[in-house]
């Protein structure tokens, strides 16, 4: 006589008592876990939010400008100055970020760059050639200068696209530019010393004029430019009596 086993399950699909058995010898798959659906969580509500100080710090600048009107702000004078305060600290963060590299320009761009940069922005044009290791070395130290100083305004152009038939031997050439007049112009490496580096570049920039501006220490940036450069010759000499005493 045939020996039947009937398998019954519930309408949820709960196993039966010969299904764990046959899990328990490993002729099943395991029980898949119960079905549960996620816990309905309601989007948050922006207007819900307590209107203090990191609900400010939170808004954009158009957001910023919209709460003008917003009569809440008008009934607490602290919200109303704080938020004056943010818009002011991000349009001058955005100023102090517009720059930050040396830009390539041509020559239909020069006097848009150059001349007609706004009074307040100090531009440094470094006339070069590719293929002049001279050239490559002073970009270099601008590349960096123009990251550390990203109010001032950093101009790559061919040199013959600015000036037809500049002569190469006078390559490269820095002019420094304020309220469309030139200020300083330095050619060739000589200007900057012995060893061409960022630091040297910046305190020839700054002998006569706020050339170099990070948009937040004002003239403490000269004084930093001089401690850099002592820092960087003091450095240097010790790397050349190190050299010496090895030979």
């Amino acid at each position: 006589m045939a020996d039947y086993h009937f398998v019954y399950k519930d309408l949820e699909g709960a196993s039966t008592q010969w299904d764990d058995l046959q899990r328990k010898f490993g002729n099943l798959p395991p029980k898949p876990p119960a079905f549960k659906p996620p816990s309905f969580t309601p989007a948050e509500d922006p207007d819900s939010k307590p209107k203090d100080k990191s609900w400010i710090d939170e808004k954009t600048e158009e957001e910023l400008e919209d709460l003008e009107d917003d009569q809440d702000l008008d009934d607490d004078r602290f919200l109303l100055e704080y938020r004056k305060k943010r818009l002011e600290e991000i349009r001058e963060s955005a100023k102090i970020a517009r720059f930050g590299s040396v830009i390539p320009i041509s020559g239909s761009d020069f006097v848009r760059e150059v001349s007609q940069a706004p009074p307040d922005v100090w531009v440094v044009v470094i006339l070069y050639k590719d293929g002049y290791a001279e050239c490559g070395l002073l970009l270099q130290c601008l590349e960096e200068l123009a990251t550390k100083y990203p109010a001032t305004k950093f101009v790559k152009i061919i040199s013959t696209d600015c000036i037809p038939n500049y002569p190469d031997r006078n390559l490269p050439t820095l002019l420094v530019y304020n309220n469309g007049a030139v200020k300083a112009n330095h050619v060739g490496l000589h200007p900057f010393g012995r060893r061409c580096t960022p630091e040297g570049v910046a305190l020839v920039l700054c002998q006569l004029d706020p050339v170099l501006n990070d948009g937040q220490s004002g003239k403490a940036v000269l004084e930093g430019v001089r401690k850099r450069f002592i820092e960087k010759v003091v450095t240097e000499h010790e790397d050349d009596d190190d050299g010496s005493a090895s030979d």
